[in-house]
């Protein structure tokens, strides 16, 4: 077998090598528990997520760090991602506007009153909702 890393073509065999176990070990944990990542708005942290059991599994992990809970749903049941959540404090103002990337939406907000719409599929359900600084609030959003 001719040895190719000690000329010139083993320079691009050695690079090439290089980024494809780079890019197989990049790719998994960019992946995994993509739809978890505990975000950040106007000072309020949020996650969405729970497609899938390993999801729904790291989802389960995280609930104990918050105190809104909001299930996303069909009425036949059926869990959704792509919606819309949009969170606004007692005086009207936006805080949270984002797509929630699975059935679970957790938010971690400071005790009061807020406004929640959530929309999916260009229909808006609204909520308002009272959260407390330590117990989980669970609201169901179906359409």
């Amino acid at each position: 077998m001719k040895q190719v890393f000690g000329t010139r073509n083993g320079w691009a065999a050695r690079c090439l090598v290089a980024m494809m176990l780079g890019y197989a070990v990049l790719v998994p944990l960019a992946s995994a528990d993509s739809d978890a990542v505990v975000r950040e708005a106007g000072g309020l942290s949020y996650v969405s997520g729970g497609v899938g059991e390993e999801s729904l599994d790291r989802m389960k992990v995280l609930v104990t760090d918050f105190n809104l809970k909001l299930v996303l749903a069909l009425n036949t049941g059926d869990y959704l991602s792509d919606v819309r959540v949009a969170i606004a404090d007692s005086k009207g103002k936006t805080l949270v506007d984002t797509t929630s990337e699975g059935p679970w939406f957790l938010a971690k907000l400071p005790a009061g009153t807020y406004q929640i719409v959530a929309t999916y599929a260009g229909t808006e359900v609204k909520r308002q909702v009272t959260v407390g600084p330590e117990k989980l609030n669970t609201v169901h959003f179906r359409w």
